[in-house]
């Protein structure tokens, strides 16, 4: 950690000088008292999730909307393995439900308030993983790409960057057939019917100033094999980031093994899906196989500590495969909570319960994948770091909480990692501007009411 640091940026939001050593601030700068990092990248996001928060902790029943495993807001609930009360699967019928209900301008307005939420707690650049395209019954809306292009919107309005990773759900299962289960009920908004419509209908998404499209496979149960090549064709024609769910539970290991006859990872590498450009999404349960081929081909590897834990799905192989050659970033995924200072602390304690060590990662290291490597697997390389050229994207966490209070300077990183949660976030700027300052986000009022109106508003309890 270094004091007395001024950061220069230009109109174009990038950084032109850093100064450490400075004794006082400038005249006319913006004070970040506290410990400076590079804005915070959430790489795994699912915006419609944050509103289920503390509605599925009792198994996907009572509580949640529309009930438990019967609500599919539609179509007949599938039985799947483990779908027990308390399993993922159970959870996954109550997050349909809400899925039912949504609407270009409701999404709109959940995700602007979940977004001024992650910029609360630090975060500059979500990585939003949407695959809620279409209409109930998917039916398309005349713009085709309207959900898409209100999330792109909500993330200006709350001052992020976003990268849209546009995804294929074309089946509800991978079955016996080459074709994969058909889509039902409210997976019926999740689809486009075939890789190549997906193609299209994606191909007609814009970036922006703010915003970079990328693509992804929901999962090898959602995308059947002959698919898998043209969603990576896609995203490799564009340079564009490519992420998938990978393992997050050992149903679909079963299932992929009975479908084709080898794992999920090893699916997704003979078609093409791995490599440097590809992020894989939880990579729960993996066999040594698995880890040496997304290590030995540079794929990313994105943990969600927090929503893995919530959903009960285990504690995967983090260590082992930054050891193979993985780079790994954070999300928040579910948004059990939005905390990514929670995300990095759970990446080490996780692997302290599952090794019974300690130690395995340093706070820098942590801090690196909740910044520079998120960034890199959502496609902003510029970010990530505070150096001359970079996109001044910075966060500042208070040193002076009930939480922080008593570490010298010196031990700050571990500080931040060890004990802050998202509370301590004093300041967020995003392309030089504050868009949090003090605590208070400056572009969404009163970010409380605005997540409890939209919230109710989906769930009709108004």
């Amino acid at each position: 950690m270094q004091a007395g640091v001024t950061v220069v940026t230009g109109e174009d939001g990038r950084i032109t000088e850093v100064t450490p050593g400075v004794p006082a601030p400038p005249p006319g700068a913006e004070p970040l008292r506290g410990l400076t990092l590079p804005g915070l990248a959430d790489a795994h996001s699912h915006a419609f999730h944050r509103a289920l928060r503390g509605r599925t902790q009792s198994g996907g029943g009572p509580g949640g909307p529309g009930g438990g495993a019967e609500a599919s807001g539609g179509g007949a609930a599938r039985a799947r393995p483990g779908g027990a009360p308390g399993s993922f699967w159970a959870w996954r019928e109550v997050m349909y439900a809400a899925a039912a209900r949504l609407t270009p301008d409701g999404y709109h307005a959940l995700a602007r308030a979940v977004y001024a939420e992650m910029a609360l707690a630090g975060i500059t650049c979500v990585g939003e993983f949407h695959y809620l395209h279409h209409a109930p019954g998917g039916v398309r809306y005349a713009d085709p790409n309207a959900m898409g292009e209100a999330l792109i919107a909500a993330a200006a309005e709350a001052g992020i960057r976003i990268t849209l990773l546009d995804t294929a759900y074309l089946s509800a299962g991978l079955g016996s057939g080459s074709g994969g289960e058909p889509l039902e009920g409210p997976q019926l908004r999740f689809g486009d019917g075939t890789a190549e419509a997906w193609a299209e209908r994606a191909a007609a998404l814009k970036p922006a100033a703010h915003a970079r499209i990328g693509a992804a496979v929901h999962s090898v149960r959602a995308v059947p094999a002959a698919g898998l090549p043209v969603v990576a064709a896609w995203a490799r024609k564009r340079g564009a980031p490519l992420h998938v769910h990978l393992s997050e539970q050992p149903a679909e290991n079963e299932a992929c093994l009975g479908a084709h006859g080898r794992t999920p990872t090893r699916l997704l590498a003979d078609h093409g899906v791995l490599g440097p450009g590809t992020t894989a999404v939880h990579a729960t349960h993996l066999t040594d196989a698995d880890i040496a081929l997304l290590g030995g081909g540079r794929t990313g590897v994105c943990v969600c500590p927090t929503t893995e834990r919530d959903l009960a799905d285990g504690i995967g192989p983090a260590a082992r495969l930054r050891d193979a050659g993985s780079p790994l970033s954070l999300g928040s995924d579910s948004h059990a909570v939005i905390d990514l200072l929670e995300e990095a602390r759970a990446l080490e304690l996780d692997e302290r319960l599952g090794s019974r060590t300690r130690g395995h990662w340093t706070a820098a290291g942590l801090l690196t994948a909740a910044t520079a490597t998120g960034h890199a697997a959502l496609g902003w390389p510029e970010a990530g770091r505070i150096a001359p050229g970079a996109l001044a994207d910075l966060t500042t966490v208070a040193l002076d909480s009930v939480r922080t209070a008593g570490p010298p300077p010196a031990l700050a990183a571990e500080t931040a990692v060890f004990a802050a949660t998202a509370a301590d976030i004093r300041h967020t700027v995003v392309a030089g501007r504050p868009v949090v300052r003090d605590g208070v986000h400056r572009l969404v009022e009163d970010v409380p009411a605005a997540l409890a109106r939209s919230i109710a508003g989906l769930l009709d309890e108004r």
